[in-house]
Formats: C-alpha cells, structure tokens, sequence
C-alpha cells in the first residue's frame, strides 16, 4: 500500500511502539488518529508531531474494551481524515504476576487483559470495516506477542490473551476479506517505559539475560516493532492471516 493521502489509526498511539508506528505512517505520508487512554499528553504530543510531516494528526481518547467508544472514535477519524486505510491494533494492558503463583491472579486481572488485549481489537476491527470498505480497502494490524507462542510473560492472563489475539488475526483475515487484510505483529522484549515499570529494579537484569539467550543478541527498540509494522502495510498485497514475530531469536534463544 502506498501511503501518501491514506489515513490511519493507530490505537495506544502516544507511546512506545504506537508513537513510533504513528510517526513513520506520517512520513510516509498518511494522516493518524492517535488514540489513548490515559497517556494523554503523550498522545498530544505525538499528534502535533505527525502534523510536522504535513498531514493530520488527531489525538482521541477512547477505553479500547468499550465498544460505543470505540465507534464514536471511528467516526471522528472518518470526519477528520474523510477515510480510513489502516489500522494498528497497539493498545494492550497486563499485570505484573509470576506465573506459579495462581492466587495472586484475580478474576478483574482476566476480564480487564481479555477486554483490552482481544476484545478491544475485534471492536476496533468491526468499527473500521465499512469505512474501510468505502476507501476501496484497508489493512489491520494488531500488535500481539511472543508471549503468545510461549505461553509466558507478564502473568498468565496476558500470555493467554495474546495467543487469542493470535487466533483472532486469523479468524478476521477470513472474515474480512478479500478487501481488507490482516496480519500482526508478536515482539518480544520491548525497551521502554511498559518493561520498565513492570519489572522495576529487575528491569536491567532481565534485559541482559535476554540478550544474551537472544541469536541477535540484543532487544526490540519500538522502532524496530514498527519497522516490521511498516513492512507488513507497504509489503506484499499477498499476506493476510499470518503473525510476523520481532524479537531477535528471542523465542527461539540459542
């Protein structure tokens, strides 16, 4: 797909890998609706950013899990941006949870990952398929994990959320072709604030570890993630229901 006068949303897209996915989509010509949910000056400052390349950017907030919100998010992009080409399912939550230790997971713990991380998605990907449609076509790309293939993570909820997001890649690419594609994108370790705030003092350390049990021997910059976004877009009009993994060899190791 070539970029220049598309439009785009971009869900989480104040920080991280959503930021820097937003930025590229903008130097490649295409306005973004940055969407957020609580990182509300982030996502502000990453619109006034996007507009720097000479298109639109727009920062909306809207809880992912809420299907109404959602639609009404869609509505605005459509009214900002006149169509919708793209779609990056980035948003995601977790809580930080060992996995052996099973009490320490709450029942809030599994609804509010499932809604976010799956259920988020599929509201997303329902509310942009006419819009979609009426632009001749479009693509989603929802960011998932290597926590989905390993069945380890952050706690066990997120792990498991990912593999169904992994599923739902798949079950959407039949469901909405053959005009609009999907695929994801499954990171590995991520450097920046979401690792860094999870795992604390241990943040370093664990970065290490990875590094040295990763074939490249390093971890996933969010521009890095947004590279293999990017690929997937801009690429081969022949790929839809597959899931792209970014993490180095990390899942693989040595």
């Amino acid at each position: 797909m070539q970029l220049a006068g598309k439009a785009a949303i971009v869900t989480g897209g104040g920080t991280g890998v959503g930021r820097a996915t937003a930025l590229e989509l903008a130097r490649q010509g295409c306005s973004v609706l940055v969407n957020y949910s609580r990182s509300r000056d982030d996502a502000e400052r990453t619109a006034a950013e996007i507009e720097e390349h000479g298109v639109k950017g727009i920062a909306i907030q809207a809880d992912v899990a809420d299907d109404a919100a959602c639609r009404e998010m869609v509505d605005v992009a459509v009214k900002a941006f006149g169509r919708i080409d793209v779609l990056v399912n980035n948003a995601g939550t977790t809580r930080f949870v060992l996995a052996a230790d099973l009490e320490k997971v709450t029942d809030e713990d599994w609804q509010r990952i499932m809604a976010v991380n799956v259920v988020g998605p599929f509201h997303c990907a329902r509310a942009v398929k006419q819009p979609m449609l009426a632009s001749g076509g479009g693509q989603i790309i929802n960011v998932t994990s290597v926590a989905g293939f390993a069945g380890k993570g952050s706690s066990i909820p997120y792990a498991a959320s990912k593999g169904a997001l992994n599923n739902l890649t798949i079950a959407l690419a039949r469901a909405l072709a053959p005009h609009i594609r999907v695929n994801a994108v499954a990171p590995g370790f991520i450097t920046g604030r979401w690792l860094e705030q999870g795992f604390g003092s241990a943040y370093e350390g664990v970065k290490r570890t990875i590094e040295r049990m990763s074939p490249l021997e390093k971890v996933c910059q969010p521009e890095d993630v947004a590279a293999a976004i990017m690929s997937l877009v801009t690429g081969s009009p022949m790929i839809t229901g597959q899931v792209l993994i970014c993490d180095g060899g990390m899942l693989i190791g040595k």
